[in-house]
């Protein structure tokens, strides 16, 4: 592939920043430039510099006045859930049972699979999206349909084929033995192709026996490196509900404990309602906590305690997700704004360098990924996204007053969506273009 230089305003973090005056966790460099080839960045920094590091001929790209972050990463989200957005409910439970159960079923169609996998992509690019950590359905052709799709795009994905023998329609079972051969299955089949991962994906302990858990326990020995998803915590009658049916643990984090899913690259979906015992367990085990927030606020789960977890003496790792279609956005812009509110109601704050930092190099450390995602680093995947503090007519009205990177970055997060992502590089090729491109036009 030939060399490209891309220039514009550049910002890229380096650790988690700890107040809005913390330059020193960030790089930004107000004309700055990506020197990238064959998926990767080359180089980055000054456009002087990087410009003297290409060859005379080199591709350039100019995005002025725009600025380049790195992609943004997606923690938690269910690819079949994208026709159950908006769906009309109490609660959780009532939520997955009336609107959430039915649609899985339909992934037993290979072409519906296949066609929404296709939809899902095109959201992700098209809302700056570069990796997502994704729950197919029950069904196998779910999970190939997923990975194939990312094969094809050339996205570093991580996805699993969920395991659930009990508590929900006879179409959306398997049984503790299909749900291990079936993962194994996708295991062989596509962790490694590409730049595909796959999780372990045991839905919830509601809806698998211990027998299944034991199974997701003897695949977790075999394949320690790969990563675990479930959920945890995100509704007080699904703790009740799951200390009922596994009335021997202590709490609904010692479930999962008793069975080994514990662990750094074990993803555990909303984790609201924790007591101190059960955030000292994530803590001292390395357990991510996934922040959903627009789910959250959508089905009433409550407000999660970002700041109790990361600032206890013995902090959770946290990480922060769409969770569509509990959530309501695919944005992870949208993501972050809801993020911010829900602080202000427990009286705390989340700074736009925070939320920025969340989105890509924070994400990127809760998924071990650091080495590969998350930065504008040389050696890394060129993943990276153009954003326009002025896409909208609202957005450029307000961008007339915006005199910091930091007033920048919050006019993104309050007002922006899908609309303000120029373009999406998926390792070092445009990918949002060709999505907005008129199918009329030749």
């Amino acid at each position: 592939m030939t060399a490209t230089l891309i220039r514009a305003r550049t910002l890229s973090f380096s650790r988690a920043p700890v107040s809005l005056d913390d330059t020193g966790a960030f790089s930004y460099q107000a004309d700055g430039a990506l020197l990238v080839e064959d998926g990767l960045i080359l180089a980055s920094g000054c456009y002087a510099a990087v410009k003297a590091q290409a060859a005379e001929d080199v591709l350039e790209i100019d995005h002025r006045p725009h600025l380049i972050l790195p992609g943004f990463i997606d923690t938690h989200l269910h690819f079949p859930q994208m026709q159950v957005i908006g769906s009309y409910a109490a609660n959780l439970l009532e939520w997955l049972n009336t609107y959430t159960f039915p649609e899985e079923c339909r992934f037993v169609e290979t072409a519906h699979a296949k066609r929404i996998a296709g939809k899902f992509f095109d959201e992700m690019v098209r809302h700056g999206t570069t990796t997502a950590v994704a729950y197919c359905s029950v069904h196998k052709a779910s999970a190939d349909a997923f990975f194939a799709e990312a094969l094809d795009r050339n996205m570093r994905m991580i996805a699993g084929k969920v395991m659930m023998d009990r508590n929900a329609p006879q179409g959306l079972l398997d049984t503790p033995e299909m749900g291990y051969d079936e993962t194994r299955a996708v295991i062989e089949q596509w962790h490694g192709k590409g730049r595909n991962h796959v999780a372990i994906t045991p839905r919830f302990a509601i809806t698998s026996t211990p027998e299944q858990m034991s199974a997701a326990e003897a695949l977790v020995r075999e394949f320690p490196d790969l990563h675990v998803q479930t959920h945890l915590s995100e509704n007080r009658d699904e703790i009740d509900f799951t200390c009922a049916l596994y009335p021997d643990a202590i709490d609904y984090t010692d479930v999962y404990a008793r069975y080994g899913l514990l662990g750094p690259k074990t993803l555990f979906g909303h984790a609201i309602h924790l007591s101190e015992r059960e955030m000292d367990a994530m803590s001292e085990t390395g357990s991510v906590a996934v922040h959903c927030p627009t789910s959250n606020l959508f089905l009433g789960s409550g407000l999660f305690p970002l700041r109790r977890l990361m600032n206890r003496q013995k902090p959770v790792r946290i990480s922060f997700a769409t969770d569509i279609g509990g959530g309501t956005s695919y944005s992870m812009l949208r993501t972050m704004d809801e993020a911010y509110k829900i602080q202000q109601l427990q009286g705390e704050r989340l700074t736009p360098f925070e939320s920025a930092y969340f989105m890509t190099l924070g994400n990127a450390q809760a998924l071990s990924l650091e080495d590969r995602i998350g930065t504008l680093d040389p050696g890394t995947d060129a993943d990276f996204i153009v954003l326009n503090m002025a896409a909208t007519p609202a957005m450029a009205l307000k961008a007339e007053v915006v005199t910091s990177l930091a007033d920048e970055l919050f006019l993104l997060q309050t007002m922006g969506d899908d609309r303000a992502i120029v373009e999406t590089y998926v390792a070092g090729v445009a990918a949002k273009t060709g999505l907005n491109r008129d199918p009329n036009v030749s």
